[in-house]
């Protein structure tokens, strides 16, 4: 009985200790606004009289977009490279863990990450903390969280707006018109490719300032893919051929001039500064640049000449 009773004794103490973990992380998770997840803020675009845009107001520079109007190649890219998984799992992938905890431990270091792709939107869209094992423990009570309140359709469309992918984009709408001036719609195999190459080190392997970097990680994503039959061999030498070659499309600046002023002020009368920051705003004015921009030359002008008269 003795020796028994305490290794059994021993075994509850353990299980006791590990169910009160996962309880007390589970109910600090409980403590999220989900709704957190679903807001991203993105820029206000300010039209002017033609309809035109005239400026975006200062913000996140992102393109929101419905998962629909992304390239079905990018969403392919998406889920080999980060969690290929991602329809098996409800937001920990148990397997994906111990697949990468044995590769760890084949090289000597810790190369491969386990984060499912619903805890790494998880960790980008809530203030969890740093990178330590509580905030993992936390991270994966918020995935679970997330697979409950969201459809896994949801889940990709918030991560693809999301996700940051360098020269300060946000979301594969406005990283595809930044890198190669198209849409998200339109990329093709091999520019899917080299975006889902870049998230997990955007500034490293951006295609505009290293494109041979930028190739070698869209070429291990092309190879994944056809390990996972997502396409053909013949698919991914022809996309392994095509020149990385940038097209970047250069987004409408943020003005800082009398008319944006004017405009803050005007939003600032009818809207909370919530509102305002979340963005997202379609912002149609009677600004004529043309007009404005000689105003503001007079304006300029007619200043300095008076702030050089001898009795200013």
């Amino acid at each position: 009985v003795w020796r028994w009773g305490w290794k059994i004794s021993l075994l509850a103490l353990v299980g006791g200790s590990g169910l009160g973990v996962l309880i007390f992380y589970s109910a600090w998770a409980q403590t999220f606004d989900m709704k957190k997840v679903g807001e991203m803020p993105e820029r206000n675009t300010v039209f002017d009289v033609d309809g035109k845009v005239y400026s975006r107001l200062a913000g996140a520079n992102r393109l929101i977009v419905p998962l629909n109007e992304v390239a079905p190649a990018f969403v392919d890219a998406l889920l080999v490279r980060e969690d290929a998984r991602f329809f098996q799992h409800n937001g920990i992938d148990f397997y994906g863990i111990g697949r990468a905890l044995v590769r760890d431990l084949m090289s000597g270091s810790a190369k491969e990450g386990a984060s499912s792709l619903t805890q790494q939107l998880a960790r980008n869209s809530l203030p969890l903390g740093g990178r330590t094992i509580s905030r993992k423990l936390l991270e994966a009570m918020v995935a679970l969280r997330i697979e409950h309140e969201f459809t896994k359709q949801q889940i990709l469309e918030l991560y693809v707006n999301r996700i940051y992918f360098g020269a300060g984009c946000y979301g594969v709408e406005t990283a595809s018109q930044a890198y190669f001036g198209k849409s998200a719609s339109k990329l093709n195999l091999s520019e899917a490719a080299v975006l889902a190459g870049l998230i997990r080190s955007p500034n490293r392997f951006s295609p505009l300032r290293n494109p041979e970097g930028a190739a070698a990680q869209r070429d291990a994503v092309l190879d994944r893919m056809m390990e996972l039959k997502k396409i053909s061999s013949g698919q991914a030498q022809q996309a392994k051929s095509s020149r990385i070659n940038p097209h970047p499309k250069k987004m409408p600046m943020i003005q800082e001039n009398y008319a944006m002023d004017a405009v803050q002020r005007d939003l600032n009368v009818v809207l909370t500064p919530d509102q305002i920051d979340q963005g997202g705003l379609y912002i149609y004015t009677t600004l004529d640049p043309a007009v404005q921009n000689a105003a503001t030359q007079a304006l300029e002008s007619t200043l300095t000449r008076i702030e050089h008269q001898s009795n200013f």
